[in-house]
């Protein structure tokens, strides 16, 4: 795919990111929706947006040495007081890789995280509602894209074969991180991580206005099966 049509097909996902966005905000006032503001956030915390990219890799940290704080919190409890509200300090954009258990890796658990998930942790008009919605109206103050070592829809893009059923349609989406790689998987890796990120702080005019107000910090990662251990791309 040439320049030119990489272009035409940012904008495309640029258009459907603003019809997506309009839509998101009509149905929420029709719905009686309070979005999030200064004044009335859904987070649960003062965190920054630095304080909570912290917390979550504070959170992996932990993991990765066996240290886990979540799973002793009670249940029971947390589902009692998450049963009418979510108030997530955080959203990830997550491959479906079964191997990401995205709770588990960051030490968080019931309320804590807002996870969209779809192979390749690619950005489509369905994820970005997903996400503005966890951005406008729970309030999240830190949204991470996510990728992982030895991901099979980048590897299967690298490689573009036949396959059947709808698989390709993952292909266009990985197709620049992968041109960008020079033919190393880890590199193809972290570059979509890093596209998808700047898709979602270019493409999402909700995203984009927490970003640039300071309400909001948008990174991305790999996260590494083998150790364990998520690094900021």
């Amino acid at each position: 795919m040439g320049y030119e049509q990489r272009d035409v097909d940012l904008g495309r996902r640029q258009v459907l990111s603003a019809v997506v966005s309009s839509a998101l905000v009509g149905a929420a006032a029709q719905a009686g929706i309070q979005f999030a503001t200064a004044e009335s956030s859904g987070a649960p915390t003062d965190l920054s947006p630095e304080a909570a990219l912290k917390k979550l890799l504070e959170g992996n940290q932990r993991s990765v040495t066996g240290k886990l704080t979540s799973i002793e919190r009670d249940l029971a409890i947390l589902r009692e007081h998450t049963v009418n509200k979510q108030e997530p300090f955080a959203a990830i954009l997550s491959c479906a890789d079964s191997r990401v258990p995205v709770e588990m890796i960051f030490d968080q658990t019931i309320g804590d995280v807002f996870v969209t998930r779809v192979a390749g942790n690619i950005v489509t008009p369905e994820i970005i509602a997903s996400l503005e919605y966890g951005v406008a109206v729970l309030g999240v103050e830190t949204l991470l894209v996510l990728g992982h070592s030895n991901c099979g829809a980048v590897k299967a893009a690298m490689k573009a074969e036949a396959v059947p059923g709808q698989i390709s349609t993952l292909y266009p989406h990985l197709r620049q991180a992968v041109q960008q790689a020079g033919g190393s998987l880890e590199k193809a890796i972290e570059a979509n991580a890093k596209i998808q990120a700047e898709l979602l702080r270019t493409s999402s005019t909700v995203i984009r206005s927490a970003v640039e107000t300071g309400k909001l910090k948008v990174e991305s990662g790999v996260y590494d099966l083998a150790s364990g251990k998520v690094i900021l791309s």
